[in-house]
């Protein structure tokens, strides 16, 4: 199962909001920025079964700019177990109530994101700005284990990202390499070799 792991967008301070957390929104340029993101996702030609979202506002946001983007609108729940207490635990019972689906997209929270995909593959060091996205594919078993195939910064997704093959053709989430086509910039895995 491949799982992509989108930290929400740009929300209002925390320090200067007025009201509870939970309700804390997207900023106008977060919406923007989301939006853009959105479209290179739509790109990307992901084949997402799910979008599963934290309840709070801002995540909730986030999934519907990109549901409504990828016309996946049918697809998006709520789930509060993506929220900002997100767990290896809570993704694992996530996954056995998603058992029957291929590719599942979460939208939540710093810094309980990182930690799960650091824990899926194995230890790594990993800091989720604003809007980048993680795909890992997911092997089963207790514990979850998993390899990270790309991450994709915020920047990199707002200037548009598509994946290719060898022969320049658009590819589904199966692929490994993803390529700015405004930069040099190339996210892949160790294991693919970059010229």
């Amino acid at each position: 199962m491949i799982l992509y792991f989108l930290r929400h967008g740009p929300a209002g301070d925390r320090e200067t909001w007025q009201g509870s957390d939970f309700d804390r929104p997207l900023t106008p340029d977060g919406r923007k920025r989301i939006a853009r993101e959105a479209q290179s996702l739509r790109e990307l030609k992901l084949v997402l079964d799910v979008i599963v979202t934290s309840p709070l506002v801002r995540a909730r946001q986030t999934a519907e700019i990109v549901a409504k983007e990828l016309r996946l609108h049918d697809a998006l729940v709520e789930d509060e177990r993506v929220d900002t207490e997100f767990s290896l635990e809570r993704l694992a019972r996530l996954l056995d109530d998603h058992h029957d689906v291929d590719a599942i997209m979460l939208v939540g929270h710093e810094p309980s994101m990182s930690e799960v995909i650091s824990l899926l593959i194995g230890g790594a060091d990993l800091d989720l700005k604003k809007g980048s996205v993680a795909a890992v594919d997911v092997r089963g078993g207790s514990p979850l284990t998993g390899r990270l195939i790309w991450l994709a910064s915020p920047k990199l997704l707002a200037h548009g990202v598509r994946l290719r093959d060898d022969k320049d053709r658009t590819m589904s989430h199966t692929r490994r390499s993803v390529v700015s086509d405004t930069s040099d910039a190339v996210i892949a895995p160790a294991s693919d070799s970059i010229s």
